[in-house]
């Protein structure tokens, strides 16, 4: 009963927060056919075709409900990386599942409007909702992270599909090694420490809905490196970001602009691009997990030599 409460929550933040993003079946469809990319509006024969035109992918775009400095949405991430996937499946069709935000998030659980689920809830929910999706013909999931939390937990999400035979594949859409961004970045960026709701994450906000930013806002509490930690060597610990940042707010988001902005979300958008159309012709990926499986099963058959 508490895990269908957690799952009925889930659902109805996930469609006020797209009502607020102002999306629309007209937004989302593509104009060749006007079949919606967003999962949710498909009608049942719809989701048969849209399966079948994406090459059997679905896009989660994965955000977070957190504080973001005074100045924006608790949903930043969240609209964001939605914003991301719609522009990119507009170009690549391919299916959006609807707004998800269960992710990790504990270091933030001291801040007004933070949602911070279990270990065991963000797993088992996002295994099962792949599950589904396979079950539904959904063969290549890809994951979109816009949330930094979110990182080292997803890296293990993908590493752990390999505990037990699947007939889908999980991708992370990971392109932090891309030079052209830094590159296009280096002309604009006026701040030196960045990396919440600082100068890019506010232009990207800026660029997606300019009216959900504060900007007058922006400057009331400090997003300066405390690094209250200086004395540690060699560790890690899962205080790090509070002791850095007990605010919640890295950098100086009054240096946000919508030209920044337009920039990131472009960038972000021909990788995502490339990434989809990667996965529609990948064909190595299920086939290795196929051998891994079947090796897996019987390990003292593995070849040695």
């Amino acid at each position: 009963m508490k895990k269908m409460k957690s799952i009925l929550l889930i659902s109805g933040l996930a469609v006020l927060l797209m009502r607020s993003a102002g999306l629309t079946a007209q937004d989302a469809s593509t104009p060749d056919r006007g079949l919606s990319v967003l999962y949710e509006e498909l009608t049942a024969p719809d989701f048969i075709q849209a399966v079948a035109k994406s090459g059997s992918t679905c896009l989660i775009p994965l955000g977070i409900l957190e504080k973001h400095g005074p100045h924006l949405p608790l949903g930043t991430d969240l609209v964001d990386v939605r914003e991301l996937a719609l522009r990119a499946a507009k170009q690549e069709y391919t299916i959006v599942f609807p707004a998800y935000y269960v992710g990790q998030i504990l270091e933030a659980r001291h801040q007004p409007g933070t949602v911070a689920y279990s270990a065991q809830m963000m797993i088992s929910l996002l295994q099962e909702t792949c599950a589904e999706l396979g079950r539904n013909g959904v063969k290549k999931i890809i994951l979109v992270n816009g949330h930094g939390g979110n990182s080292a937990f997803l890296h293990f999400f993908c590493q752990a599909q390999l505990a037990s035979p699947k007939d889908y594949a999980v991708y992370l859409f990971d392109p932090s090694d891309d030079p052209s961004l830094d590159e296009a970045l280096k002309p604009l960026r006026k701040t030196t420490v960045d990396g919440h709701a600082g100068e890019e994450e506010t232009s990207v906000m800026l660029f997606n809905r300019a009216d959900l930013v504060r900007l007058d806002r922006a400057g009331r509490q400090s997003g300066a490196d405390l690094n209250r930690q200086a004395g540690l060597k060699h560790a890690y610990t899962g205080i790090w970001w509070y002791a850095r940042q007990p605010n919640h707010y890295r950098g100086d988001g009054t240096l946000g602009n919508k030209e920044m902005g337009q920039v990131i979300a472009d960038i972000e958008t021909r990788l995502l691009v490339e990434m989809i159309a990667s996965v529609k012709k990948d064909t190595a990926t299920l086939e290795l997990q196929k051998q891994f499986f079947e090796g897996s099963a019987h390990p003292l058959a593995t070849i040695q030599d």
